[in-house]
């Protein structure tokens, strides 16, 4: 190992930079030399640039604008240009998060050259394979150095996987750390009057694959959520992907809808704080709403954050039963978590991430006390 090792953050889409901004902080407080490389896998800059702003993130080193396609094009792209990045700055560790396409490019390209790899929400499985973001997922934990597992089950998930428990550290959700940071930021009110909604409203975000790439499903959930519609007024900001689809279905700007553009993060978690329920397809949006006490229905067969459900506001549901979920959650009013919160999910997740990858940078095993995890955690 070089005496002034070098890591390299590879991020690519909002949730990356939700979570991998708290983990840079931390390294930073501990004289760890970093750098962020942007794939540019989001490339609207409402879906990326405006989160380094939001979240304090330093500019990135490279940005490989890659933008959208298919998953093989996307991940051909990303691979081609997260090879040159690696060769250039020859990292001693590149640290991936969660389970888009850009995690899956960087984790094969680092296996192939020998870099080793952290990745940041280890552990997490929908049991889905027909869900692209199941295979980057065990991919990327079967390849993986150190794996920074954000709850129990995760713990579990790779055990029964084969995977070693010297390789999984329990540090908890570096996602809250970020939503506690900017808890004093997160005001509504403009939004509202800006949008002109009362004081009820939900909030829609839709972009899984399964939900919006088949027209009769896309189809089938736009009735659903024009009847949610027909009970409050739904606020949906558009993630680029399957925009063209939805609106097709007839996703528009209408009686009960207000379609806008994607937000800042801050922007966003303020809309989401002051929302009577939240009806997503998307796992950072079930932990948010999770810790800020917001009902939530999730559109999907199944979800890889079983905690939100556990511990916290969330409730699956398919488009048929959406509409009466939602009538349900809005009579019921907001939303208590179920028990205690998660375990770790504390905020101080970044710093316990930032620990074990400074040990591991130094050659020290780093005992579960040393991170800051409880013992009975």
């Amino acid at each position: 190992m070089r005496d002034n090792p070098l890591v390299l953050h590879v991020l690519g889409a909002r949730p990356n930079f939700v979570k991998a901004a708290p983990v840079v902080r931390g390294l930073d407080e501990l004289g760890v030399r970093q750098g962020i490389v942007h794939t540019g896998q989001h490339y609207d800059a409402l879906m990326s640039d405006v989160f380094f702003a939001d979240l304090g993130l330093p500019e990135p080193i490279a940005n490989l604008g890659v933008g959208s396609g298919s998953h093989a094009r996307q991940t051909a792209a990303l691979m081609t240009g997260l090879e040159e990045v690696v060769l250039t700055h020859r990292p001693d560790l590149v640290v991936v998060y969660g389970d888009v396409n850009s995690t899956l490019a960087a984790i094969l390209v680092c296996a192939k050259l020998h870099i080793p790899t952290a990745h940041v929400e280890a552990g997490l499985r929908s049991f889905d394979r027909e869900m692209p973001e199941e295979v980057n997922r065990v991919v990327t934990d079967a390849l993986a150095d150190i794996l920074l597992v954000t709850s129990p089950d995760g713990l579990s998930h790779l055990a029964n996987e084969g995977v070693s428990p010297a390789k999984a550290h329990l540090v908890g959700n570096p996602m809250i750390d970020s939503l506690f940071s900017a808890l004093p930021k997160l005001d509504p009110a403009p939004l509202k009057a800006r949008l002109g909604l009362p004081e009820r409203y939900a909030v829609a975000t839709l972009h899984r694959p399964a939900n919006v790439d088949d027209p009769e499903s896309a189809r089938e959930l736009v009735e659903a959520v024009l009847a949610v519609g027909e009970q409050v007024p739904v606020v949906v900001p558009l993630h680029p992907r399957g925009r063209e689809r939805l609106a097709q279905a007839g996703l528009v700007t209408g009686d009960g809808l207000v379609i806008i553009d994607p937000l800042g993060y801050v922007e966003f978690l303020s809309l989401v704080r002051g929302a009577a329920l939240v009806v997503t397809d998307s796992g950072g949006v079930q932990e948010e709403t999770t810790m800020l006490g917001v009902p939530c229905l999730t559109v999907r067969p199944n979800t890889e954050r079983p905690i939100t459900i556990t511990h916290g506001t969330n409730r699956l549901v398919t488009p048929a039963t959406l509409p009466a979920a939602a009538s349900k959650a809005l009579a019921d009013g907001a939303a208590t978590p179920s028990g205690e919160l998660p375990p770790l999910w504390d905020g101080k997740a970044g710093p316990r991430v930032a620990r074990v990858i400074e040990a591991w940078l130094r050659g020290d095993n780093l005992s579960p006390a040393a991170q800051g995890v409880p013992p009975t955690a």
